[in-house]
């Protein structure tokens, strides 16, 4: 573990196998403050996730032993935390995949350094403002068989329970704290992801998709042009 002694750092978990990339990225994310583990392959990652619990992980798609969806779906199942995927795939099937197991956003290869580490402060104040809003709001929201625990970040349709990643939460979260209005793409954005433009608006859509496929495909409702309301109940 490379870390910068002379800061209480957040600890970032970088998976990447080629082991330039991965020591060039670790380098830069000490230089930033940042606290970071390293492993080159599935089955260090997730050892590595286990043992030492990070905030954040940096996670390759294409990886030895076991690739980067098989890590995401094992760290979202024991200990859910934001992941940020470097990838050179960038068919949307692919984004479906990563997102379903619990990925947040990705980065395409090849990167920019200050482009994955913007990503990478964005998801991280998008945690700390989700726990800032559940712990000021009332903790149990329904909108007719949707409900909504705020607290224990728990959603349930009628009396089933619906396993959504914590990207998918904030993002309905944010969605039914007004329902029936319609949120722009703009301002989803900024307020879930922590990015001050839209140039992420594949990625929203991306979830937008991936929670109708949970919750129901009533549920959020696509306004052309301007972005999404999610329906008052039914």
């Amino acid at each position: 573990m490379t870390q910068n002694p002379t800061t209480k750092a957040r600890t970032l978990l970088v998976v990447e196998d080629d082991v330039t990339i991965n020591q060039a990225l670790s380098d830069r994310l000490v230089a930033e403050g940042f606290a970071v583990v390293q492993a080159y392959d599935g089955p260090g990652a997730v050892a590595a996730h286990a043992e030492h619990q990070p905030d954040l992980v940096v996670l390759d798609v294409m990886l030895p032993g076991f690739d980067g969806i098989e890590v995401c779906r094992r760290v979202q199942a024991t200990r859910p935390v934001p992941v940020l995927m470097l990838t050179a795939r960038v068919e949307e099937t692919d984004m479906l995949v990563g997102l379903a197991v619990g990925a947040d956003d990705y980065v395409t290869k090849p990167f920019r350094m200050r482009e994955v580490v913007a990503r990478i402060r964005a998801l991280l104040r998008r945690v700390d403002r989700a726990q800032e809003l559940a712990a000021s709001r009332e903790p149990r929201m329904e909108l007719g068989d949707l409900t909504i625990d705020r607290a224990g970040r728990r959603v349930s349709v009628g009396s089933a329970e619906v396993h959504l990643t914590p990207l998918e939460f904030d993002l309905l979260l944010t969605l039914a704290a007004a329902p029936g209005t319609v949120r722009s793409r703009e301002d989803l954005m900024r307020e879930v992801w922590g990015w001050a433009d839209a140039r992420g608006t594949r990625t929203l859509d991306s979830h937008v998709k991936a929670l109708r496929a949970k919750i129901g495909p009533d549920r959020v409702r696509t306004v052309h042009g301007v972005g999404y309301a999610m329906e008052t109940g039914r």
